[in-house]
């Protein structure tokens, strides 16, 4: 099969197309014929091997112990372990398999059977490629870790991206007033998806303009805990998804230290796959009620540029890597 492989940390072009051995599934995954994957902000830290933390985390020391990226799929089981009793080849599934071994930039990938969630034949490959990491944050940032509900005043920042395009959605659709912060190239999408507030982060600091907020769920974390908790309102919470990694456990650490926090809560949201929320955000999309943002579509060979792409903080919202030899290039 081919796959996009990287031996070494570095820049994109260590990424290459490689015709390597299709992988056999274990007593409890299933082979899937790889229709359709998605770029995330993790590629683009794993290949790079930075911050160190990702090797600590099992990205490897030296060099990347897992060869293929990308954690997200949607395609069709090919072959089963005999183990497997839910799926079935020829069955059209989803899912995020970071738990399992990645490599979803490949034509075919493995992954445990619980891990994977049915696809609706109302999606296409590439729409359900879209969910599972960002949707799954998204939802778990504003349902689970955070508190929502009609009128409370959410901010949302980095809301470009993947997971803010999501999360704008699923807070509108619980009645939240909803601000988002990006920079200005993405400003007129944010209004589409319906915020009702929007900041360029490269002209105002949502942290100096005396709103305050319920909920702050934050891709980026560029601020203090002091920042923050000026701007969360009682009880508030702030959720932190992604950023700069050492100010994120800073701000977690001294959250957790501090005998004297109050009400407001500073905490980092783990990246936690769970097939039962991506099923939910799925039958959302169905309904009409919540919808994937593909910004570009690439075809295998042109994963290098989509990590670069993503790394350079361009995307609006998911890039799309497309197995069915129709990308838009």
């Amino acid at each position: 099969m081919k796959a996009i492989v990287y031996h070494n940390y570095g820049p994109v072009s260590n990424l290459t197309i490689e015709e390597i051995a299709k992988p056999a599934p274990g007593d409890n995954e299933v082979l899937i014929k790889v229709q359709a994957a998605a770029v995330n902000s993790w590629d683009w830290d794993l290949l790079k091997g930075t911050p160190f933390i990702v090797r600590l985390a099992g990205g490897g020391l030296v060099g990347p112990k897992r060869k293929i990226l990308g954690c997200d799929v949607a395609g069709t089981v090919e072959a089963t372990g005999r183990s497997v009793k839910r799926l079935q080849p020829g069955d059209e599934v989803v899912g995020d398999v970071s738990g399992c071994h990645w490599g979803t930039f490949a034509e075919y990938v493995c992954a445990d059977e619980k891990v994977l969630a049915m696809k609706p034949a109302d999606l296409s490959f590439e729409e359900a490629a879209a969910v599972p990491q960002a949707g799954v944050l998204a939802w778990q940032g504003l349902l689970k870790y955070g508190t929502i509900a009609k009128d409370s005043k959410v901010l949302i920042n980095g809301a470009g991206g993947g997971v803010g395009t999501f999360a704008i959605q699923i807070a509108k659709m619980y009645g939240a007033q909803v601000t988002a912060v990006d920079h200005l190239a993405k400003l007129e999408m944010l209004r589409s998806l319906g915020a009702d507030h929007v900041i360029d982060y490269t002209q105002e600091d949502f942290t100096q303009n005396n709103q305050q907020y319920d909920l702050i769920l934050d891709v980026m974390v560029r601020h203090s805990s002091g920042d923050y908790r000026r701007v969360l309102g009682d009880a508030g919470k702030l959720v932190m998804i992604g950023g700069n990694i050492p100010r994120v456990f800073r701000i977690a650490l001294g959250q957790s230290l501090n005998p004297f926090r109050g009400r407001k809560k500073l905490g980092i949201l783990a990246h936690q796959p769970d097939r039962q929320d991506l099923e939910a955000l799925m039958e959302l999309m169905v309904a009409g009620k919540v919808k994937p943002v593909i910004d570009r579509i690439y075809p295998l060979s042109q994963v290098p540029e989509a990590v670069q792409y993503i790394g350079d903080g361009h995307a609006k919202g998911k890039l799309i890597i497309s197995l069915d030899n129709k990308a838009d290039l």
